[in-house]
């Protein structure tokens, strides 16, 4: 059974049922978070961890949300946050002069075994050089087919400044999967 977010909504708002609202919370939206933030943060138990950081942020601000959009709007937006800091966090961190993407590439094609798997490969290296808005409009639009308008309420940008982000993002990848897939 799919608990509606006006029910969740309802449990979170009371403070005697609120333990069950964040359960039927996770339980609703926890899969499609993760694969957001797993998509921004390609370690598996960091974008854990933010998918857990994401769930307490929203429990201890739920006060904030104003119903003015949908729910999942409103934590995708926490989950981006959340996934934008930790990025950060390990740009800060990262004590070597090697390129992110140049770990990521060497980790994964060592598995590569036929042509789907190496596009995919090449894919997420194209996404991940991409500057961080462009790869946030372009993961939020390819992946999770989020309408415009949507996108727009999460990163607080216009319609039209996001499909000129998308279309240079489409443009990038396109141009580094040609220059990089070996046939």
């Amino acid at each position: 059974m799919k608990i509606k977010d006006a029910e969740i909504i309802s449990l979170m708002q009371n403070p005697r049922t609120q333990d069950k609202g964040v359960r039927a919370l996770m339980d609703a939206y926890q899969s499609r978070l993760y694969w957001h933030i797993r998509r921004i943060i390609v370690d598996g138990d960091l974008a854990q961890d933010t998918l857990q950081e994401t769930f307490i942020k929203a429990y201890q601000n739920f006060h904030q949300f104003k119903n003015d959009s949908q729910l999942y709007t409103w934590l995708y937006r926490i989950a981006t946050n959340e996934a934008l800091q930790q990025v950060n966090k390990m740009k800060k961190m990262q004590k070597t002069d090697e390129d992110p993407e140049y770990h990521m590439q060497n980790l994964v094609a060592d598995n590569a075994e036929d042509d789907a798997e190496e596009i995919q490969i090449l894919l997420q290296n194209a996404i991940q050089s991409l500057p961080e808005k462009q790869k946030l409009v372009f993961m939020m639009r390819y992946y999770d087919d989020l309408p415009y308008e949507e996108i727009s309420k999460i990163v607080d940008m216009s319609v039209g400044t996001l499909k000129t982000n998308y279309h240079y993002a489409k443009q990038k990848i396109e141009d580094y999967i040609k220059e990089n897939y070996e046939k």
